[in-house]
């Protein structure tokens, strides 16, 4: 297992955009759009939450294989993070939870409007009823476009281009 730093877990938990990947046993992938997320204490594992609406396919597949990549992308740089692992616990989400997915769509909107995304698009977004998905970092890769794009992440995330 591997940790997450503190850098880490606040360009994570930034608002940026989110997708949950799993897959089934003919390994034909589904992806998600989670609603939110937490870095649990320790850095090495990750609760993640999803619409119920939209988890059907998501569920069935992680309760069959256990296996779970969470994409984290900067929707104005690129700036991209994988995490993969098994799925520790699938279960409904907590009402005290659920400001974490409130907290999470305000950071997303606030982070598509330079992009010419209305606010408004976003937060009638409907995130509730919720299923939380925990699992453990296992491996953590950078998928920036550009060269490392693939290779396992080490930090510091950085921006895009030409690096001193």
């Amino acid at each position: 297992m591997v940790s997450i730093d503190a850098a880490l877990i606040e360009f994570l938990t930034s608002g940026l955009v989110l997708g949950a990947a799993t897959r089934d046993d003919r390994l034909v992938p589904d992806v998600v759009r989670p609603a939110g997320l937490r870095v649990e204490p320790g850095g090495q594992e990750v609760t993640f939450f999803v619409a119920t609406i939209t988890a059907g396919q998501m569920l069935k597949n992680v309760e069959s294989n256990r296996r779970v990549a969470l994409v984290f992308s900067h929707p104005q740089d690129n700036r991209s993070v994988q995490l993969k692992g098994p799925v520790l616990e699938i279960r409904p989400a907590r009402e005290d939870e659920r400001p974490l997915m409130d907290q999470y769509r305000a950071r997303f909107a606030r982070m598509l409007e330079p992009l010419g995304v209305p606010p408004s698009f976003v937060m009638r977004t409907q995130l509730w009823p919720a299923v939380a998905v925990r699992f453990a970092v296992e491996q953590m890769f950078l998928q920036t476009p550009g060269p490392a794009a693939g290779a396992p992440f080490e930090g510091p995330l950085r921006s895009p281009g030409p690096q001193p």
